[in-house]
Protein backbone atom coordinates (compact mmCIF):
# COMPACT_ATOMS: atom_id res chain seq x y z
CA UNK A 1 0.00 0.00 0.00
CA UNK A 2 1.32 3.70 -0.67
CA UNK A 3 1.63 6.08 2.08
CA UNK A 4 1.82 9.90 1.15
CA UNK A 5 5.37 11.09 1.11
CA UNK A 6 7.25 14.33 -0.07
CA UNK A 7 6.00 15.22 -4.00
CA UNK A 8 2.82 13.69 -3.96
CA UNK A 9 -0.66 15.15 -4.37
CA UNK A 10 -3.69 13.93 -2.81
CA UNK A 11 -6.99 15.40 -4.01
CA UNK A 12 -10.77 14.84 -3.74
CA UNK A 13 -12.52 14.26 -6.59
CA UNK A 14 -16.67 14.73 -6.43
CA UNK A 15 -19.53 14.00 -9.22
CA UNK A 16 -18.38 14.34 -13.23
CA UNK A 17 -21.15 14.07 -15.88
CA UNK A 18 -22.08 11.27 -18.29
CA UNK A 19 -21.20 13.04 -21.63
CA UNK A 20 -16.88 13.05 -21.59
CA UNK A 21 -15.49 16.32 -22.32
CA UNK A 22 -11.84 16.64 -23.10
CA UNK A 23 -9.78 19.53 -24.08
CA UNK A 24 -9.40 19.32 -28.07
CA UNK A 25 -5.26 19.34 -27.47
CA UNK A 26 -5.48 16.07 -26.03
CA UNK A 27 -5.64 12.51 -27.52
CA UNK A 28 -6.61 9.22 -26.42
CA UNK A 29 -3.81 7.00 -26.07
CA UNK A 30 -5.26 3.61 -25.01
CA UNK A 31 -5.58 1.73 -28.02
CA UNK A 32 -2.18 1.88 -28.51
CA UNK A 33 -1.54 -0.03 -24.94
CA UNK A 34 -1.56 -3.32 -23.64
CA UNK A 35 -3.89 -3.45 -21.21
CA UNK A 36 -4.06 -6.08 -17.93
CA UNK A 37 -5.99 -6.07 -14.23
CA UNK A 38 -4.84 -7.95 -11.57
CA UNK A 39 -8.21 -9.60 -10.90
CA UNK A 40 -11.50 -10.23 -12.45
CA UNK A 41 -15.12 -11.77 -11.90
CA UNK A 42 -15.81 -14.09 -15.32
CA UNK A 43 -17.63 -11.66 -17.83
CA UNK A 44 -16.22 -8.60 -16.41
CA UNK A 45 -12.90 -8.40 -17.24
CA UNK A 46 -9.66 -5.70 -19.26
CA UNK A 47 -12.26 -5.40 -22.33
CA UNK A 48 -15.37 -4.04 -19.95
CA UNK A 49 -12.83 -1.47 -19.46
CA UNK A 50 -12.54 -0.26 -23.09
CA UNK A 51 -15.80 -1.41 -24.75
CA UNK A 52 -17.49 2.38 -24.59
CA UNK A 53 -20.45 1.27 -23.03
CA UNK A 54 -20.95 2.59 -19.51
CA UNK A 55 -23.68 -0.19 -18.91
CA UNK A 56 -20.57 -2.83 -18.68
CA UNK A 57 -17.86 -2.62 -16.07
CA UNK A 58 -14.46 -4.23 -14.83
CA UNK A 59 -15.32 -6.13 -11.72
CA UNK A 60 -12.38 -6.96 -9.75
CA UNK A 61 -12.18 -10.42 -7.49
CA UNK A 62 -9.55 -10.66 -5.24
CA UNK A 63 -7.53 -8.76 -2.04
CA UNK A 64 -6.96 -5.00 -2.27
CA UNK A 65 -5.23 -3.18 -4.09
CA UNK A 66 -7.09 -4.00 -7.56
CA UNK A 67 -4.68 -2.93 -10.34
CA UNK A 68 -5.60 -1.76 -13.99
CA UNK A 69 -2.15 -2.01 -15.77
CA UNK A 70 -1.35 -0.27 -18.95
CA UNK A 71 1.77 -0.65 -20.92
CA UNK A 72 3.07 1.25 -23.97
CA UNK A 73 5.93 -0.32 -26.24
CA UNK A 74 7.73 2.99 -26.53
CA UNK A 75 7.85 5.62 -24.25
CA UNK A 76 4.59 8.20 -24.23
CA UNK A 77 3.23 11.31 -22.93
CA UNK A 78 0.32 10.68 -21.08
CA UNK A 79 -1.68 14.25 -19.25
CA UNK A 80 -5.09 13.21 -17.71
CA UNK A 81 -6.64 9.67 -16.79
CA UNK A 82 -10.30 9.73 -17.05
CA UNK A 83 -12.51 6.82 -15.71
CA UNK A 84 -16.09 6.28 -15.24
CA UNK A 85 -17.72 5.14 -11.84
CA UNK A 86 -21.10 5.19 -10.71
CA UNK A 87 -21.56 5.43 -6.93
CA UNK A 88 -25.11 5.38 -7.49
CA UNK A 89 -25.35 2.19 -9.15
CA UNK A 90 -22.25 0.30 -7.73
CA UNK A 91 -21.93 1.33 -4.04
CA UNK A 92 -19.55 -0.16 -1.89
CA UNK A 93 -17.97 -1.34 -5.74
CA UNK A 94 -17.03 2.65 -6.29
CA UNK A 95 -13.44 2.77 -5.78
CA UNK A 96 -12.74 5.25 -2.91
CA UNK A 97 -8.72 5.51 -2.84
CA UNK A 98 -7.18 5.60 -5.92
CA UNK A 99 -3.07 5.71 -6.22
CA UNK A 100 -1.96 6.31 -10.00
CA UNK A 101 1.71 4.82 -10.61
CA UNK A 102 4.18 5.65 -13.70
CA UNK A 103 7.50 3.88 -14.71
CA UNK A 104 9.15 1.56 -17.20
CA UNK A 105 7.25 -1.38 -15.47
CA UNK A 106 6.42 -3.58 -12.62
CA UNK A 107 9.91 -3.07 -11.50
CA UNK A 108 10.37 0.62 -10.86
CA UNK A 109 6.27 2.45 -10.42
CA UNK A 110 6.07 5.34 -8.29
CA UNK A 111 2.83 7.25 -6.86
CA UNK A 112 2.62 10.06 -8.97
CA UNK A 113 -0.97 11.05 -7.76
CA UNK A 114 -3.31 9.88 -5.02
CA UNK A 115 -6.54 10.66 -5.43
CA UNK A 116 -9.89 10.49 -3.31
CA UNK A 117 -12.96 9.92 -4.72
CA UNK A 118 -16.45 11.22 -2.35
CA UNK A 119 -19.45 9.32 -3.86
CA UNK A 120 -18.58 9.73 -7.77
CA UNK A 121 -21.18 9.29 -10.71
CA UNK A 122 -19.61 10.42 -14.09
CA UNK A 123 -16.41 10.68 -15.34
CA UNK A 124 -13.46 11.53 -13.18
CA UNK A 125 -10.52 13.40 -14.36
CA UNK A 126 -7.14 13.09 -12.97
CA UNK A 127 -4.91 15.15 -14.04
CA UNK A 128 -0.91 13.68 -14.59
CA UNK A 129 0.72 17.03 -14.60
CA UNK A 130 3.10 17.68 -11.39
CA UNK A 131 3.14 20.51 -8.94
CA UNK A 132 5.91 22.35 -11.16
CA UNK A 133 3.62 23.71 -13.84
CA UNK A 134 6.41 23.04 -16.28
CA UNK A 135 5.43 19.34 -15.83
CA UNK A 136 2.18 19.18 -17.87
CA UNK A 137 2.56 15.21 -19.02
CA UNK A 138 4.61 12.51 -17.48
CA UNK A 139 6.85 10.80 -19.59
CA UNK A 140 6.61 6.76 -19.38
CA UNK A 141 6.09 3.38 -20.36
CA UNK A 142 3.27 1.85 -17.86
CA UNK A 143 0.92 3.45 -15.90
CA UNK A 144 -0.73 1.67 -13.28
CA UNK A 145 -4.15 2.75 -11.34
CA UNK A 146 -4.11 0.89 -7.93
CA UNK A 147 -7.51 0.81 -6.25
CA UNK A 148 -6.94 1.12 -2.96
CA UNK A 149 -10.00 1.21 -1.13
CA UNK A 150 -13.85 0.93 -1.42
CA UNK A 151 -16.78 3.18 -0.43
CA UNK A 152 -18.40 1.69 2.55
CA UNK A 153 -15.68 -0.76 3.13
CA UNK A 154 -16.19 -2.79 -0.48
CA UNK A 155 -13.83 -6.00 -1.01
CA UNK A 156 -14.32 -5.87 -5.08
CA UNK A 157 -14.41 -2.61 -7.25
CA UNK A 158 -16.24 -1.80 -10.30
CA UNK A 159 -14.95 0.86 -12.74
CA UNK A 160 -17.32 1.14 -15.67
CA UNK A 161 -14.56 3.20 -18.32
CA UNK A 162 -10.96 4.11 -18.37
CA UNK A 163 -9.57 6.52 -20.80
CA UNK A 164 -6.08 7.71 -21.05
CA UNK A 165 -4.79 10.80 -22.98
CA UNK A 166 -1.60 12.86 -23.92
CA UNK A 167 -1.00 16.27 -25.79
CA UNK A 168 -1.43 15.88 -29.40
CA UNK A 169 2.12 16.31 -31.51
CA UNK A 170 2.10 20.00 -32.44
CA UNK A 171 1.27 20.56 -36.20
CA UNK A 172 2.94 22.17 -38.61
CA UNK A 173 1.69 25.98 -39.63
CA UNK A 174 -0.16 25.67 -42.92
CA UNK A 175 0.56 21.89 -43.25
CA UNK A 176 -2.08 19.86 -45.03
CA UNK A 177 -1.02 16.67 -43.37
CA UNK A 178 1.15 16.43 -40.43
CA UNK A 179 4.41 14.67 -40.04
CA UNK A 180 5.55 12.23 -37.11
CA UNK A 181 8.93 11.30 -37.63
CA UNK A 182 12.09 13.58 -36.75
CA UNK A 183 13.67 13.27 -40.36
CA UNK A 184 10.43 13.99 -42.09
CA UNK A 185 9.52 17.37 -39.91
CA UNK A 186 13.13 18.41 -40.19
CA UNK A 187 12.86 18.66 -44.40
CA UNK A 188 8.80 19.82 -44.23
CA UNK A 189 9.57 23.44 -45.10
CA UNK A 190 12.16 22.84 -47.25
CA UNK A 191 11.01 23.04 -50.90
Amino acid sequence: MADSSEGEEEGKLTGGSQQLVVDDDLREMGKTAAWSVSSYKPGNGVLSLRDDNLETYWQSDGAQPHLVNVQFQKKVKLQLVVLYVDFKLDESYTPGKISIRAGDGFHNLKEIKAVELVKPTGWMHISLSGNDPRETFVNTFMLQIAVLSNHLNGRDTHIRQIKVYGPRPNPIPLQPFQFTSTEFITYSAVR
